[in-house]
């Protein structure tokens, strides 16, 4: 069995674009930083985060979020089992942030509802319904994720408290959505929250394409820039009333139609940049 370890000239030059990356990025990077995919991932029953370079991680010594180190090893993609790609504390999401979905207005403060931690698994992992589950739709959207501790912060500042995106897939039971006293069955039970493959730095939230397949068909497409209620609005709005902890996320709403799930389904978010988010339906 090939050893996940690389060494040798390639790993020193994957090593050494990590340490410019880090460099660049700091302890806390942003959407105006230069483009870093950084992954969550378990080896061994271990779980560690690294800096993605093609089919390669370059590991750190921990959280970049909190501010890590190249370690001088790397480990290859094909070895690990992604994870979340931030440890996060609080999932909220957006509703009805795109016309082509279903509309609100401008005006008003987004609508908003919660997401569980335990609701979120990584790219590639399988998603078990409860066997009540049968209207299951895929909803595939942007992530924001925070990187420092934001309360009663401004429109105007708001974006220097993301630390990166992602992609997600809003996993929603409409039966349940429309019958329970809340949506946090519909919304948040176990799995319904995949997100990944990877949180990169250095993208515009307001600009990058999502794309969601269902069996390799595209179902969803638009460019974030059509989003009703901007991601700085949002993150503004959360903190006065909710303080933001490294590792949040912050799920922006899905585009166009969505449609029921079958058992053996695959859905993929793709966003520029980001890469693909793909999980298998499992009854």
């Amino acid at each position: 069995m090939r050893s996940p370890l690389v060494s040798g000239q390639v790993a020193a030059g994957l090593i050494a674009t990590a340490m410019t990356a880090m460099m660049a990025t700091g302890p806390i990077a942003s959407a105006q930083d230069a483009m870093t995919k950084y992954v969550r991932y378990n080896l061994n029953d271990e779980v560690s985060f690294g800096i993605l370079n093609g089919t390669t991680i370059a590991t750190l010594d921990g959280d970049p979020i909190m501010g890590a180190a190249p370690t001088g090893k790397t480990v290859a993609l094909d070895s690990v089992k992604l994870l979340p790609p931030s440890d996060a504390g609080k999932v909220f999401a957006v509703g009805m942030n795109f016309a082509s979905h279903i509309s609100s207005a401008s005006d008003r403060p987004p609508p908003l509802f919660l997401k569980l931690p335990t609701s979120l698994t990584g790219s590639g992992s399988d998603v078990g319904l409860p066997p009540d589950a049968n209207n299951v739709h895929f909803e595939g959207e942007l992530v924001l994720i925070i990187g420092k501790q934001a309360k009663n912060v401004s429109e105007a500042d708001a974006m220097d408290y993301v630390f990166g995106l992602t992609a997600g897939n809003d996993l929603t039971e409409r039966s349940w959505q429309g019958r329970d006293l809340q949506w946090m069955r519909a919304k948040a039970a176990d799995g319904f929250g995949p997100v990944g493959p990877a949180m990169v730095t250095g993208l515009d939230a307001n600009n990058v394409l999502l794309t969601t397949r269902l069996n390799g068909e595209i179902v969803q497409q638009e460019n974030t820039r059509n989003m009703i209620h901007k991601p700085a609005k949002v993150v503004a709005y959360l903190s006065r009333y909710f303080t933001l902890k490294p590792g949040d996320m912050i799920f922006m709403g899905t585009p166009g139609r969505t449609s029921s799930l079958d058992d053996g389904d695959v859905v993929t978010v793709t966003i520029g940049g980001i890469g693909t988010l793909s999980n298998k339906i499992v009854r």
